[in-house]
């Protein structure tokens, strides 16, 4: 259990340049969504650098936020506060 342990990944608090990918319906309403959890928890992100991606059909979108992660509680009140939207489809 303890070589699983030392070979598992571990995030130094904090991180910076720490990527979220959301992926959801396409359109305004979940850039809009993406920007305003963003700035309730991560004040101080680059909105602007947001990268967004369409899906072959146009249906569905990936947007990648990068951030300073501080800790744990803000990584899970930013995925607990997106997976909460009908919009969103999966946060990783």
């Amino acid at each position: 259990m303890a070589d699983d342990q030392e070979k598992s990944a571990k995030i130094e608090f904090p991180c910076p340049n720490y990527p979220i990918k959301v992926l959801g319906d396409a359109g305004d309403s979940l850039h809009t969504l993406v920007v305003e959890v963003f700035h309730r928890h991560a004040p101080g992100f680059d909105a602007s650098a947001i990268t967004i991606r369409d899906s072959a059909k146009g249906t569905f979108q990936s947007l990648t936020v990068t951030i300073e992660a501080t800790g744990v509680e803000q990584l899970q009140a930013i995925f607990d506060d997106l997976k909460a939207s009908k919009l969103v489809k999966m946060v990783l």
